[in-house]
């Protein structure tokens, strides 16, 4: 189950990236929209839940390697050319992970394999 879990992050991880950079040319632009931040926070609420529950000992690693990514994201963008990197959106990224973070160790050790 484990290897299923992890091999799901990675996967996630894979293609949140893919869609954070994929050119949006077609689409209208957004200006602070609280749906697109919305989507950045469920985003990576989702990889911090599915990487603790995947690697349920490397809990702070997991949470400041997806900290990092979030922002590496809005760098990537900003060099794109045709995507706007905001620190707003690594903002509402870094709210995601912190509410993972909050239910993780909301619960009980037997249900996430915490030591």
């Amino acid at each position: 189950m484990r290897t299923l879990l992890r091999l799901g992050f990675w996967l996630s991880l894979s293609v949140l990236t893919i869609a954070s950079l994929v050119p949006v040319q077609l689409l209208p632009q957004q200006v602070m929209s609280i749906w697109d931040k919305a989507q950045h926070a469920l985003g990576f609420a989702w990889l911090a839940a599915l990487g603790l529950l995947a690697y349920p000992r490397l809990v702070w690693p997991l949470a400041a390697g997806l900290v990092l990514w979030g922002g590496a994201i809005e760098l990537m963008q900003w060099g794109t050319g045709w995507r706007y990197g905001e620190w707003i959106d690594w903002l509402a990224d870094v709210i995601g992970i912190t509410a993972a973070l909050l239910v993780w160790h909301c619960l009980p050790s037997r249900w996430t394999g915490r030591a």
